[in-house]
């Protein structure tokens, strides 16, 4: 048993107010003894410093009048005093009865100090009364120990009669505090979203059904209208497909889709059907059509109860969504006491459990999937933007169910915000939402490859090599080959060289004058040429000037 109880007394001249509200198993019951303020004077001070073994002192009536002693007893005129008393005591305010009762005792034996279990209600009397007020444990263990004896101590009244007095309270404290229920607009939310949830079902049955009774007799119209209301109307106000021509359309259908339809009623392959079956098709068409009108008044009955509710909530995800995360909590008062974390994940408690049981990947959202930000992010945004929506939606729901005046300006604001964060994520660029700058963008790296190639010449160990040989390397690495660059020559010396006017008769002079060209020719190749090259055709000019002297020795001994 759980109490609330009140208690006062000055430490010279003790005195104990008594009230008491008891939580029995989930139940509220209020009692207030007798119907009346009960005040006790504490006779040993001793007594109340030593609260570890108190209740020893109550064991029985007898030791529990050796301790307090009842001071004065004020009681209710009627049942209507008596509520009004203990709703005001059980929201830490000061009725005119207490306060009435009080100011006698503060004239009369309280002059210094009060001793009050209910520190709410201590703030009340300091405030009133100009008293100081002091809450402790010890208070608390003392109205226990007097509720455990309240019988004998309140002498007078048998015991039936305090049982019927509390029980007639206890039922008036119940209905009062549901009938003024700080959370029952929640409830009605509640019960709109769950009605909602229910009319979608029943309305998906009924349209599957009349979909598939009808097209036994027209199957092409449900291809043709994809409008389940539209397509309802349309057999409610047509019938059976041969009245389809005749019947104007006009203001259920537009122009094309009626002369489509009208068109597929003459070719139509359906089956005939009697005018009883025509008549259960309207019958079932028209409880759809109230359904749905219903439906449509208590979605705007919801809207308008979420924005007079919660509204930040509404603007940032939605009335829909915003009435299945209240209802999914209880009440808006347990939503604002979820973290953003929590809030995110809401709806999606078995893929939760499920990923922690298989040590996957959690889920990224849960009923807030399906507010309008959300769902026009990219799949690859997608989590992102949920986990910043239900951090501003969580800053928005504390705000509406705990601020004063609230207006929908907190929703607003975060909404842009979001928005604009949305925005960057799409182009790519995650900058902070908090307006923070940016860090500066990275340059690419381009790498460069520097390829350095190994020196044969420097890697010799002859002692011959000489710096010319190492530069005709190097140039030579870069040169074309020998060989290109004799054939090239070659063919230029060809094409330059004037056509052929001697006959081959001419024998040994001839020969002479070609040898003279091809030297002539030699010498004026390019400056460009290289060392190496000279330096290869050194040894074969030896060997022709050799045999060009022997030549020419032959010759003179003839």
């Amino acid at each position: 048993m759980l109490g609330l109880s009140s208690g006062v007394s000055r430490c010279t001249n003790k005195l104990s107010l008594i009230f008491t509200v008891d939580v029995l198993s989930g139940r509220v019951a209020a009692s207030r003894y007798k119907k009346s303020y009960a005040i006790f004077k504490l006779l040993d001070d001793n007594k109340f410093k030593e609260i570890d073994n108190l209740y020893l002192e109550f064991e029985t009536p007898e030791k529990a009048s050796k301790i307090v002693k009842l001071k004065h007893f004020e009681k209710f005129a009627d049942t209507t005093e008596a509520l009004s008393a203990a709703t005001a005591a059980v929201e830490g305010k000061l009725s005119k009865s207490l306060k009435k009762a009080l100011k006698k005792l503060v004239d009369d034996d309280v002059q210094n100090q009060l001793l009050v279990a209910d520190a709410k209600l201590g703030n009340a009397i300091k405030d009133k009364l100009s008293l100081q007020c002091v809450a402790n444990t010890s208070v608390l263990e003392l109205m226990r120990c007097i509720r455990t004896q309240s019988e004998s101590l309140l002498s007078g009244l048998p015991k039936k009669e305090m049982t019927a007095m509390s029980l007639g309270l206890a039922h008036s404290l119940s209905r009062y505090k549901l009938k003024f229920s700080p959370d029952k607009i929640d409830t009605m939310i509640v019960q709109a979203q769950t009605l909602l949830d229910d009319l979608d079902k029943e309305l998906n049955n009924y349209m599957m059904r009349v979909r598939e009774w009808y097209g036994w007799h027209f199957p092409e119209l449900g291809k043709i209208l994809t409008d389940n209301i539209a397509y309802v109307k349309v057999i409610k106000l047509v019938g059976t497909r041969d009245n389809m021509a005749d019947t104007d359309l006009s203001d259920i259908l537009m122009e094309e889709l009626e002369q489509k339809a009208k068109e597929a009623a003459e070719i139509s392959m359906g089956t005939e059907i009697s005018e009883e079956d025509i008549t259960n098709i309207q019958s079932l068409c028209d409880e759809i059509i109230s359904i749905n009108e219903y439906r449509t008044h208590l979605s705007d009955y919801l809207k308008a109860r979420m924005m007079a509710m919660a509204p930040n909530l509404t603007v940032l995800v939605g009335e829909t969504v915003g009435a299945r995360l209240i209802a999914h909590s209880g009440s808006l008062v347990n939503l604002a006491k979820h973290p953003a974390s929590t809030l995110q994940i809401l709806g999606s408690e078995k893929a939760l459990f499920r990923a922690l049981k298989t040590k996957k990947d959690t889920p990224k959202y849960g009923l807030i999937y399906h507010a309008a930000m959300v769902g026009s992010a990219s799949i690859k945004n997608k989590g992102r933007i949920s986990r910043s929506l239900a951090a501003k939606a969580s800053l928005a729901t504390r705000v509406d169910a705990f601020g004063d005046d609230v207006t929908m300006q907190l929703g607003i604001d975060h909404r842009a915000k979001l928005e604009t964060r949305l925005r960057m994520l799409e182009q790519g660029n995650s900058t902070r939402l908090s307006g923070v700058k940016a860090k500066a963008k990275l340059q690419k790296f381009h790498a460069v490859s520097e390829v350095k190639t190994f020196k044969v010449a420097t890697d010799s160990t002859l002692p011959s090599t000489s710096s010319k040989k190492v530069k005709a390397e190097e140039e030579s690495a870069s040169a074309p080959s020998p060989k290109k660059k004799k054939v090239q020559q070659e063919e230029a010396a060809v094409e330059e060289a004037p056509p052929a006017t001697e006959e081959p008769e001419l024998g040994e002079g001839s020969a002479k004058k070609k040898k003279k060209k091809k030297n002539k020719g030699d010498s004026e190749q390019p400056a460009e040429e290289s060392v190496l090259e000279e330096s290869m055709e050194a040894p074969a000019s030896v060997k022709k000037s050799k045999k060009s002297k022997q030549k020419k020795a032959t010759e003179d001994d003839e």
